[in-house]
């Protein structure tokens, strides 16, 4: 099953740094958050990639163009112009870069690789957010139902800390960022049946989560499964720090490779 990652926006929100490289090559210690993403798939068996390119497209490109250098070690002749693979450290990814424009949203992304997918099911998620999602579990519940789509259901954070007083102006309770008002939000990792290209219609100017999540909810074919785990999305350059920081503490949940 292919998984399709959409790494094609412009990242405004975290312009600090997104000035120089798209918001899917923003570094988490060292590694951008899209090496992240795959890796979580990969640790369940999932190694071949569409990444839907658009804003600094090329820099993922030569990102991994060079990847399988850059992890390994090697003997360079330059007087015979030979290059001696000693070992390698890549991981067994089948990648393919498609270039879907730098203005196309969402749903126009997706719908410029169909012919690419064919009739096949496939994973599809953003190229910013991190989980330590079951996703044997995700595709296993999408293939008990009838629908055509499964979203992954999260409930994140709160952003401040909340408490409970008494009318004399007393805490009785604290809690740090809770979870949020108990809403649950699109996590952004969905499994997919070719179908959903049918509710892609508007071309390059088609926002998936709107009329197109809208219609097959409508029409009975969208499902949610809950994840009650970590999930983190990269929306801010604080977000990327506290990201950066697990990593640090060695305590990323989403790494469980």
């Amino acid at each position: 099953m292919k998984v399709i990652i959409l790494a094609g926006g412009l990242g405004t929100r975290l312009a600090e740094v997104t000035d120089l490289k798209p918001k899917p090559m923003v570094e988490i210690d060292g590694k951008p958050i899209l090496w992240h993403i795959m890796k979580i798939y990969s640790a369940y068996g999932f190694n071949e990639f569409v990444i839907l390119l658009g804003y600094k497209g090329y820099l993922i490109k030569e990102y991994f163009s060079n990847y399988f250098i850059h992890n390994s070690d090697l003997i360079i002749d330059l007087a015979k112009n030979q290059v001696e693979v000693l070992s390698s450290a890549s991981e067994p990814w089948k990648i393919t870069l498609i270039d879907t424009g730098l203005n196309t949203l969402t749903g126009g992304r997706i719908k410029r690789v169909q012919e690419l997918i064919g009739e096949n099911s496939f994973l599809l998620t953003y190229g910013d957010g991190v989980a330590d999602i079951d996703l044997k579990g995700l595709v296993s519940y999408h293939e008990s139902h009838n629908g055509l789509i499964t979203m992954t259901a999260v409930q994140p954070d709160g952003r401040f800390g909340t408490f409970e007083d008494d009318e004399s102006g007393q805490v009785r309770t604290f809690l740090e960022k809770p979870r949020g008002d108990g809403s649950w939000i699109n996590g952004g990792f969905f499994v997919c049946d070719p179908g959903v290209f049918d509710y892609l219609k508007d071309g390059d100017e088609t926002v998936f989560e709107q009329d197109p999540l809208r219609s097959l909810a409508s029409d009975g074919a969208l499902y949610r499964y809950r994840h009650h785990g970590f999930w983190k999305c990269m929306d801010t350059l604080k977000d990327k720090n506290e990201l950066t920081t697990m990593v640090e503490n060695k305590n990323a949940p989403w790494m469980i490779w």
